[in-house]
């Protein structure tokens, strides 16, 4: 599947808006009331787990996402420009911007190339990282992978518990469409698969699958902040996110997201983008990855060398590639009958370097940015600039 938002930014109409910290036991439902008029409010904390039912979320004037400090609010264009105004003051709102539409980022088309040095034992991914050679396996550790979903009768998943939750309304969180039970295989796959090489990174994690992504492989930001308010609210220590949306501009959303992410112990790691056409066009860093607080990847070939779809580092404040993984003709689980298939892109490297920040997690006991420099510093330098690479190429801990 191609990147199919590179026709333009796609949006929902409703708003996504940051609200300031709370104050002396502020309430931020009563903030949109008094600010916007807004009467019909949903909030993740009236949720079992925090997981939020979107259905419900629907039919509301606004979602308040009480993990994050973030709401999404449908309104009308009044309540809007009361809430920018709001923005301006800076005292209860410190932001408001437009909800995305985000794709899965995988691709299907690539130049004709000598095929990936997989063996019967571990895909080339698995040797490159020195996964193949780690003692670490992610036991005890969280790692919430928001996606399409999953293939929650996949075989070499029997007996493992997944924890799954979907956001998108209308749909379970069975994977129809594969891209999630693929990244959650490179993940968190299990080190002896039943009829395949191991493609699995933290076979040991506990695995929490958030659809935030429909059938369709879209998802709006209100699926996605549902997901990473529900990891976090169930302590997930890593959230994986190969998605996007071709955005130049930073989301104050999402960057007020990982700074309080970091702040409680959660790494979100996301997918650089696709949109580069190497040579000529070396593209750029999209939302929600382009944020600095969360971690953005790129993707790289047998060689070591970058991907020709994988963004590159850009000019705008905080739009910089941190780390590499293994992105080209990934071999990973996909759902039954078919079981596994090869696919490429930022996506397929994301959770890679998800899986052994796991493994870095259970070994050093870091989380957070703690867990964050310690990836950076056990990267692998490569020849490519840092512009499309970031640190370097992302390694296991032995």
């Amino acid at each position: 599947m191609t990147n199919p938002t590179r026709s333009g930014p796609q949006y929902t109409g409703r708003q996504v808006v940051v609200l300031a910290p709370s104050k002396g036991g502020a309430n931020p439902e009563r903030a949109l009331i008094r600010i916007a008029g807004l009467s019909n409010i949903a909030r993740t904390k009236d949720f079992e787990f925090q997981a939020l039912e979107v259905s419900v979320a629907g039919d509301a004037d606004a979602t308040i996402f009480d993990e994050l400090g973030v709401a999404v609010v449908a309104g009308d264009a009044d309540q809007h420009a009361a809430l920018r105004a709001a923005a301006e003051r800076g005292d209860v709102v410190l932001s408001v911007e437009p909800e995305l539409i985000h794709h899965a980022l995988s691709v299907t088309a690539l130049p004709t190339m000598a095929p990936p040095a997989d063996t019967d034992a571990f895909t080339w991914g698995l040797q490159a990282t020195r996964v193949d050679t780690s003692r670490r396996t992610g036991r005890g550790v969280r790692l919430a992978v928001l996606d399409t979903g999953f293939d929650v009768d996949h075989q070499d998943f029997v007996g493992r518990t997944v924890t799954t939750q979907s956001f998108i309304v209308g749909e379970s969180v069975q994977d129809a469409h594969g891209h999630g039970t693929h990244c959650i295989g490179t993940s968190c796959g299990p080190a002896h698969p039943d009829s395949a090489r191991r493609y699995g990174v933290a076979g040991g994690a506990e695995i929490f699958a958030g659809k935030v992504l429909g059938d369709d492989g879209s998802g709006s930001d209100t699926g996605i902040l549902a997901g990473i308010n529900w990891a976090m609210a169930n302590d997930c220590k890593v959230i994986s996110m190969s998605l996007g949306a071709d955005v130049r501009e930073v989301s104050r959303a999402y960057e007020t997201v990982g700074q309080r992410a970091l702040d409680r112990g959660t790494l979100i790691i996301a997918a650089a983008g696709n949109n580069a056409e190497r040579p000529g066009n070396p593209g750029f860093v999209g939302v929600p990855a382009n944020s600095p607080s969360i971690m953005a990847i790129a993707a790289v070939n047998p060689a070591n060398v970058p991907a020709p779809f994988s963004a590159r580092s850009g000019r705008v404040d905080g739009g910089r590639i941190d780390l590499a993984g293994p992105g080209v003709k990934v071999f990973s689980s996909w759902p039954m009958p078919k079981g596994y298939n090869s696919i490429s892109g930022t996506s397929m490297a994301t959770p890679h370097v998800s899986g052994i920040a796991a493994l870095w997690c259970e070994a050093s006991g870091f989380t957070g940015r703690e867990l964050w420099t310690v990836l950076v510093q056990n990267a692998l330098p490569l020849e490519s600039p840092s512009v499309d690479i970031g640190a370097g190429f992302v390694q296991a801990p032995q």
